[in-house]
């Protein structure tokens, strides 16, 4: 069978009908059966697009013209919206978002899992979406004499400078501009990744929603941080709510941010904040959910389907610095966490000694390989609760999960394709979804976090 030829060819000008909206936030149709992706289209719109990259089953394409506009077409409010990588949907009206995010769940548990599309409720969302992240991490540009502070555009490293970033803590921008401008004034030379010289790579500010504490992270190329004094001197000076000020070491060609080697330049090496009821110790390499209101909402989703009634086992697998065991501990007889990174551990058991709970315990090593021994040593958990990265579960885990035979299951996803893949894989291990409930955690940006109910049978 001969292989078909792409309809389109790098640099063609077509005019397209867009029928619905990627994984990514991106425009889909099709030319002559082809499918064209749209970056900042929206389903229900006629646009002429120029193709710029073309691939076997699919192209992408820049917009050009908007012939037919979407009543869900909604002006964007940050004046680099359209450069910048951080925010896909804020030219959607922020319903419409929310609704895109519920079929986009739907879409994957019918097409990967070949579940159906079962009973996904509507996405939990925000009464203001806006200013909501607690955390931001910053490249460095330019040069001695001009720093650039600023997100990647997508899918490139050209920094988009900026004052105001509307999705961050008003306090986060505060503070990275006052680094900038303070570096500047020092001389301080920011890195160039092409030379693999200068100092400044990253800063990464962190702001207590509750306790209002502020945590500075300056990523260095090498252990020497010129000005270092002068430096530390005037961030106390100008960021109001200054708890702890670190520099990390990442002397690697990488992508990866941080470096293994931190060192505290001033004050604590944590700050504190609150999830509900639990107060949390946070580390520079903490993973801790960046939407602090969301978060909230989202493991109160957890508390509800576990549905525990204070004589429970339950193993909290994944479980980083133990934010969601730690959560659910008052309803529960006893929690297990077990994580693979050494320093999350120590985290989530100084976390446990912070809030008293001493019914609580956490082991490092991966959960496929732990929870089989726990099993052995006459463990039989009530509830098991999973919140994987991106790329799911381990076959080995679910096989864990399942030799458990815990009565509940909850399953924590930030990736609606991995989720889907699992539960089907978990259907075929006994057991069945009862609940799909997402919650938007990222506002105007394509990503959606879903809690699912499992139900052994």
């Amino acid at each position: 069978m001969a292989k078909r030829i792409p309809p389109v060819r790098t640099g063609d000008q077509i005019t397209l009908t867009i029928t619905g909206q990627s994984h990514t936030g991106d425009g889909v149709g099709k030319h002559e059966g082809f499918t064209v992706f749209v970056p900042l289209a929206i389903a229900g719109e006629q646009v002429v697009a120029r193709i710029n990259r073309v691939k076997k089953t699919y192209a992408h394409a820049q917009l050009e013209k908007i012939l037919v506009t979407s009543p869900h077409r909604v002006h964007a409010s940050c004046p680099v919206f359209a450069q910048c990588g951080g925010c896909q949907l804020q030219h959607i009206a922020y319903p419409v978002q929310l609704e895109s995010k519920r079929r986009q769940v739907a879409d994957s548990f019918a097409r990967i899992g070949g579940l159906g599309e079962g009973q996904v409720l509507p996405v939990l969302g925000m009464k203001e979406p806006w200013s909501y992240r607690n955390k931001a991490q910053v490249p460095f540009g330019g040069g001695k004499g001009r720093i650039k502070a600023g997100f990647y555009a997508a899918g490139s490293h050209e920094i988009v400078e900026f004052e105001h970033c509307l999705i961050q803590q008003p306090e986060n921008d505060a503070v990275i501009q006052q680094v900038k401008a303070l570096v500047q004034e020092l001389g301080i030379v920011p890195y160039d990744e092409k030379k693999h010289r200068g100092c400044l790579r990253h800063i990464m500010v962190r702001t207590g929603f509750h306790t209002g504490e502020v945590m500075v992270v300056l990523i260095t190329n090498g252990p020497e941080l010129p000005s270092q004094k002068k430096l530390v001197t005037g961030l106390r000076e100008r960021v109001p709510g200054l708890a702890s000020l670190i520099q990390n070491i990442q002397p690697r060609r990488s992508n990866v941010i941080l470096g293994q080697e931190s060192r505290v330049l001033w004050g604590r090496p944590v700050i504190y904040d609150m999830i509900g009821h639990v107060r949390f110790a946070i580390s520079s390499h903490s993973f801790f959910q960046v939407n602090p209101v969301q978060t909230e909402v989202l493991y109160e989703q957890v508390r509800q389907v576990a549905a525990l009634t204070g004589k429970e086992t339950i193993i909290d697998a994944y479980c980083g610095i133990g934010t969601i065991g730690l959560y659910l501990a008052k309803d529960a007889a006893r929690v297990l966490g077990v994580e693979s990174i050494p320093q999350a551990v120590e985290d989530a058991r100084y976390n446990a000694e912070l809030n008293g709970i001493h019914h609580a315990a956490f082991e490092v090593g991966s959960a496929e390989e732990v929870m089989p021994r726990w099993a052995k040593e006459g463990i039989c958990p009530d509830v098991i609760i999973v919140d994987p990265p991106r790329k799911g579960c381990a076959p080995e885990l679910l096989n864990a999960v399942a030799d458990m035979s815990p009565d509940r299951l909850i399953y924590v996803s930030c990736n609606p394709a991995t989720l889907a893949r699992d539960v089907a894989a978990l259907k075929e291990r006994g057991y069945l979804y009862r609940h799909v409930q997402p919650v938007d955690m990222f506002p105007h940006t394509s990503h959606v976090e879903t809690v699912v109910l499992l139900q052994r049978q």
